[in-house]
């Protein structure tokens, strides 16, 4: 099965078994699914989390209720500018710069609350957590299929923010969790997976992406993100 089969196949689930949450339809994003809220709160419980000062979190619905949480820990939050597209492609969301958490944490929020920030200007990143379509319980993780979690990780370890010990997790439904994934050099995996009733730690360590790799970019992507061309060899 492909990726995008693989896609396919999860987003029919979650809406045909009503699983899915707001936004509709599931397909074409990462899904939003049925008692994330407790995905959130079990990752929170983890020994990562309560260690992580920084995250780095992807900006979608069923990952919410993970940066309102980090927030209200006190963690401050780093989330990507759509596409990377600015000079500065990432937005800092500290707890004591940010006075409504709940308007802050949502997309539309985010970039009103936020302070753009330059990789370069950022701590190390001591969690990253990234929305997914599907993983698997070696660590493989599927997402929507336009490739910028991975990016924005190779992003960051250009800029010597991440590595091979920077923790990644996921909160997915338990019906994402599948069989074996294929997964490609660029693809960063998962340590820790979190559904409503599981706590998954993979065996990932040194199997990070050791950055970009500039020949899988067309010279689209690499003119329409800035960034690109300061790291670029």
């Amino acid at each position: 099965m492909t990726k995008d089969d693989l896609r396919e196949r999860i987003w029919d689930h979650l809406e045909t078994e009503g699983i899915a949450r707001f936004p509709f339809p599931p397909h074409g994003r990462i899904p939003n699914f049925e008692n994330h809220r407790e995905a959130a709160d079990r990752l929170a419980d983890t020994e990562a989390w309560q260690r992580a000062e920084t995250l780095k979190c992807n900006p979608d619905a069923p990952q919410l209720p993970v940066r309102r949480r980090a927030l209200r820990d006190g963690k401050t939050v780093y989330m990507a500018v759509p596409r990377l597209r600015d000079e500065q492609p990432f937005l800092r969301l500290d707890p004591d710069e940010v006075d409504d958490i709940d308007a802050a944490t949502t997309v539309s929020g985010s970039s009103k609350h936020g302070v753009p920030v330059d990789p370069a200007e950022m701590p190390r990143i001591d969690l990253i957590v990234s929305g997914s379509v599907a993983v698997d319980e070696t660590g493989s993780r599927v997402g929507k299929g336009e490739g910028y979690s991975d990016l924005e990780f190779a992003v960051l370890r250009g800029f010597d923010r991440v590595d091979e010990a920077t923790t990644v997790a996921t909160t997915v439904h338990d019906c994402q969790v599948v069989g074996g994934i294929e997964t490609d050099r660029h693809d960063v995996p998962l340590d820790l997976i979190v559904t409503p009733t599981r706590t998954i730690r993979t065996e990932s360590t040194g199997r990070r992406p050791a950055g970009l790799y500039w020949a899988d970019l067309d010279a689209e992507t690499i003119a329409e993100i800035p960034v690109l061309g300061r790291l670029q060899p």
